[in-house]
This record gives structure tokens, C-alpha cells and sequence, in this order.
């Protein structure tokens, strides 16, 4: 007969061996972004990981009510970029200047990319044809990239860079995000997934046109 340590040590083992029949059966069916990006999105739920929009709000607006005011000058965007659309089409950034840019990296393997995706997916639809969306996808199939949008029923802007990325927009990080706005000039760059349903972050476009 067991002991009752020994069939606490088999159950724990038991529970072991699921696990990593899970976590085995996850990785091959490549479903384990998309759970680690759904865990991760409890993180997001808090904010602590959105920029700080209202102090950046808070520079532009000193420095354009004062132009003798110490706060950095605005830095012009480099538009040099161009993209491929899910049609194959070649555009670029330049063909959006006049319109806010919502310039995103991202990529099917990424777990942050997958976290965040549903509040750039929600700011789109609220956003509607004001901000010009720009998800860059970084996936080494655009294919892969374009399936994954249509499967969850996004409908995103997605692109495949079709150049060399500008060096101010060189980043090693995924995802990151830039924002430029209707003047052409960079208004924002975060480096990490956030929540961009926030309505702070809606405000903070809306005054950049």
C-alpha cells in the first residue's frame, strides 16, 4: 500500500507531465503567443505600462504658447519609408503626411504585440479615417501576418516593410510605437505594448491634428 507520500509525489508529477503536455502541445501549434499575450493583457488592464501622454501634452503646449521656453524642439519625421499593403501595393509614409501617423511594429510571434493588438484594433475603429494606422509587421511570411488579422477579424492596416527603416525609426523592440502628427513632426516614440483604448490616448491624438 502508498503512502500518502508517495501518492502526493505522483500526483505532483502527474500534474507535471500535463503541463508540459500543454505547454508542448501550445508551442507546436504555435498557440503559445497568443496565451501569453492574453495573460499579459491583465497587465495592460492597469495602465503602468501606457506613456505618458499628458506630459508630452504638456510640453508641446509650452512650447507653442512660448516659443523661449526650454522644452526640446520638435523633431521632423523621416517619411522615407516604404511599405507593402496587404494587396501588394507599394505606398509609403510620405503618401499619410497632413495626417496623424499611428506607426506600429509588431509581429505574429511576439507576445506584447498579441497583448496590446485589441485596444489598437478598438482606437482604430474609434479613430476611424482621422489618424492614418500603419502596423508594420516584422513576420518573415507577410502571409503569416495577413491570416493572423483576418482570423481574429481585425481588419488592421497592416504593412510589410519594403526598404530599409529610416535610423530614426530603428528600433529593437518589439512592439514599438511611433506617433507623428499632422505637421510631420515626431510626437511620440514607446518602446514596449501599452493600452491604446485609453481614452487619454484618444485625447492626445485628437490634439495632434
Amino acid at each position: 500500500m502508498k503512502s500518502k507520500k508517495e501518492e502526493s509525489s505522483n500526483k505532483t508529477w502527474l500534474q507535471y507531465g500535463i503541463f508540459a503536455v500543454v505547454a508542448i502541445t501550445l508551442y507546436a501549434t504555435g498557440l503559445h503567443t497568443e496565451v501569453i499575450g492574453f495573460a499579459q493583457r491583465g497587465l495592460l488592464a492597469t495602465g503602468l505600462m501606457n506613456p505618458d501622454v499628458k506630459e508630452i501634452a504638456e510640453m508641446r503646449n509650452n512650447r507653442n504658447q512660448n516659443e523661449t521656453v526650454a522644452v526640446s524642439d520638435p523633431i521632423k519625421a523621416d517619411l522615407n519609408l516604404k511599405l507593402i499593403d496587404r494587396e501588394g501595393n507599394i505606398t509609403s509614409l510620405e503618401d499619410f503626411r497632413g495626417k496623424v501617423i499611428f506607426l506600429n511594429y509588431w509581429a505574429t510571434w511576439c507576445p506584447p504585440c498579441i497583448a496590446e493588438m485589441p485596444s489598437i484594433d478598438q482606437l482604430h475603429e474609434d479613430m476611424g479615417d482621422k489618424v492614418a494606422f500603419v502596423m508594420l509587421s516584422f513576420d518573415q511570411n507577410f502571409e503569416t501576418a495577413k491570416d493572423f488579422d483576418k482570423r481574429k477579424g481585425y481588419d488592421l492596416p497592416i504593412y510589410a516593410p519594403a526598404s530599409n527603416l529610416p535610423a530614426m525609426f530603428q528600433s529593437s523592440a518589439l512592439p514599438t510605437t511611433y506617433v507623428i502628427d499632422a505637421k510631420g513632426n515626431l510626437a511620440l516614440t514607446h518602446k514596449g505594448m501599452a493600452d491604446y483604448s485609453d481614452p487619454d490616448f484618444k485625447k492626445f491624438l485628437n490634439n495632434l491634428m
